[in-house]
């Protein structure tokens, strides 16, 4: 089963004689799918070892030693987080590790289910259905979230997530959790009062997600200009507040440790890792495999800049033209793209994409993306780090490039669409509301 057969399955949830049976037999297939993977990763004996670094970020915090000259597991690998991470990382030095793999790997297999459905419900937002079905398609699209799940899970970037044990989709789900509600109601009753708090509480634990703010603070200055105080500056103002809060407190425990990173630890780059990694799938990465040196230079932050904006302007287009789907992809696409250090694993973003892609009727750009998100392509190409990607050819470059050029595509098809809707507007059209569906 596709994506877009997926979404087809929603639309038409209507005309479904057997929710329950058939929300019995998705949910039959995920459990299937989500125990063989289980089992693959156990027998590939993953070892969880970004788990195992959390752990002793935790334990470095209970211990009152200093947290930016930890170096855990046999890597050797340092904290490259803010502060406010490591403090909620001391619950995991509570458990055995062989418990502690064992709880990480079942919550971020719920998290994946929760991160699908939210996936489909920004997808398919504003497919409104009477009231009468609403519990019908409330139950087809579980149906589609199980199915979505039971592939996803096989997908790189979600297999390498369970396989290290990271927070990616943790992260992913508090962003969308917060873009997936309406500030106000109807009405201009407030709704839901800390909408915006998640992506704070992720841009804390880790910075890249505060992109998620900015795109929420520009569409809300390009509205308040006829509306004023709106729910886009209300929600990016919540993060900020969330942001600082957490951040403050973590200064507020970790003085020492809180200096350090935001005067510091926070500019050098290369602490995650080598650029030159053909897992680092940012524009940074590419633009280092392909020197000899594997130093970008002035190279990555031009390009950075010049995708940025093009990346943010193409999803604050987006959301004012009511596509909240395409502009929380599009901003996720860029995020990964100008970050220093974007590992495949961070590209769990691949879903939304790939389910907005769908539901707007580009069922082959949903299936391709699908592919190479699926494909473990990247892989194919040699990857030691320190090799030159011009010693292996245009496929070779290609194929170590694979995640940055498919949401580049991503982007320019948006501004592309941007464009077309500029050009088709008359001068009395409008903006739509950036709102979901009540019944998604």
């Amino acid at each position: 089963m596709t994506i877009p057969v997926l979404v087809q399955l929603v639309r038409n949830s209507d005309r479904s004689p057997s929710p329950r049976r058939a929300l019995l037999i998705a949910a039959c297939v995920c459990l299937v799918s989500f125990a063989a993977f289980w089992t693959a990763q156990r027998a590939a004996g993953v070892s969880m070892i970004d788990l195992m670094v959390y752990r002793a970020e935790g334990r470095t915090v209970l211990d009152g030693l200093d947290l930016y000259a930890m170096r855990a597991t046999h890597a050797r690998l340092p904290m490259t987080y803010p502060p406010f991470a490591a403090l909620l990382f001391t619950p995991l030095t509570l458990p055995g590790v062989p418990v502690l793999r064992t709880l990480a790997t079942a919550g971020n297999l719920l998290l994946l289910v929760v991160f699908v459905r939210l996936s489909l419900r920004l997808a398919l937002q504003g497919r409104t259905r009477p009231p009468k079905e609403a519990s019908l398609r409330a139950a087809r699209l579980w149906v589609a979230t199980l199915w979505a799940a039971a592939f996803a899970v096989w997908c790189e970037p979600v297999w390498t997530t369970l396989r290290y044990g990271q927070i990616n989709l943790l992260l992913a789900v508090a962003v969308l959790w917060d873009l997936t509600r309406d500030p106000v109601f109807p009405n201009g009753r407030l709704q839901h009062r800390w909408a915006g708090a998640g992506i704070g509480f992720a841009a804390a634990v880790k910075l890249t997600p505060a992109l998620f703010a900015v795109l929420l603070l520009l569409i809300g200055l390009v509205r308040a200009r006829g509306t004023g105080w709106n729910p886009w500056l209300r929600q990016a103002a919540t993060a900020t507040a969330v942001f600082l809060g957490a951040t403050l407190l973590a200064a507020a425990v970790l003085p020492g440790d809180s200096l350090r990173f935001w005067t510091g630890t926070l500019f050098e780059a290369g602490r995650a890792g080598l650029a030159e990694d053909t897992a680092n799938q940012s524009l940074r990465g590419v633009l280092a495999r392909l020197s000899r040196t594997g130093d970008p230079a002035l190279w990555w932050p031009v390009a950075a800049a010049v995708v940025g904006v093009a990346g943010l302007a193409a999803a604050v287009a987006a959301g004012l033209r009511g596509e909240r789907a395409g502009a929380v992809a599009c901003c996720a696409a860029t995020a990964l793209l100008i970050s220093p250090v974007s590992w495949s694993h961070h590209w769990v973003w691949c879903v939304p994409m790939a389910l907005y892609a769908a539901a707007r009727g580009g069922a082959g750009w949903a299936a391709a993306a699908w592919l190479i998100f699926c494909s473990y392509a990247l892989w194919w190409a040699p990857h030691q780090p320190g090799s030159s990607v011009l010693a292996r050819g245009v496929a070779g470059t290609a194929l170590c490039a694979l995640y940055p050029l498919t949401a580049l595509a991503f982007i320019g098809h948006l501004l592309g669409d941007t464009l077309k809707a500029r050009d088709h507007r008359g001068p009395g059209d409008t903006v739509r509301p950036w709102r979901t569906s009540r019944t998604a």
